[in-house]
């Protein structure tokens, strides 16, 4: 990922709160269930919604959105993964929104690649090029409207997960809740939300 395509994320972490209607203060709150989950398992999370292939999907969804880089964690690391299990356990919508799109995901990459291969068995350069036509509205068509919804939840729920994760936090470089002896405006986000929302 480039420092700029971070930078992008960074910008929409701060300047949004949590994707489908979850504050970030309850984002915290699924953090700690995931890291309770792994207590009891001997430090490993075991999905309590996703199947295993669908697991592993949304593993490499996630990987493909936030890479591991020099400079900070990855997706992985921050647990998204996990915290869309978690989150889609708890939501009937967001679980049935993530399993059929996955099937729907896997049935579009069969059509596309040279054997019918799912989409976690089609080769890294395939996986993106699919996902480069998935990743904007403007390539919306009958055929890939609802892939479009799917990865925006996907994308948005993986971002999420890494900017309110320890990981996510540092690399944002929120400091928590201290007192300050001076205000600083955030100049830099302000002008991304204006601009974002045509105000500015």
């Amino acid at each position: 990922m480039s420092d700029t395509r971070r930078d992008v994320l960074k910008n929409i972490a701060m300047a949004v709160t949590v994707a489908a209607g979850v504050s970030a203060v309850d984002a915290q709150h699924v953090h700690k269930a995931i890291g309770d989950v792994k207590a009891k398992n001997a430090g490993a999370y075991k999905p309590k919604m996703l199947n295993a292939h669908e697991y592993a999907t949304v593993r490499k969804l996630a990987e493909i959105i936030i890479p591991a880089d020099d400079v900070s964690g990855s997706a992985l690391e921050a647990g998204a993964p996990d915290f869309i299990d978690l989150i889609a356990a708890n939501n009937e919508d967001i679980g049935t929104q993530i399993t059929g799109g996955i099937a729907w995901l896997d049935r579009a990459m069969e059509k596309r690649t040279p054997g019918g291969k799912a989409f976690l068995d089609a080769t890294p350069a395939e996986q993106t090029a699919f996902l480069d036509v998935i990743a904007f509205r403007k390539n919306s068509t009958p055929e890939t409207q609802y892939g479009i919804v799917f990865f925006d939840w996907i994308r948005r729920l993986t971002v999420d997960a890494f900017y309110t994760s320890p990981i996510g936090t540092q690399d944002v470089g929120y400091l928590g809740n201290k007192g300050m002896t001076t205000f600083q405006v955030p100049v830099a986000a302000l002008q991304y939300a204006l601009k974002k929302s045509g105000l500015g």
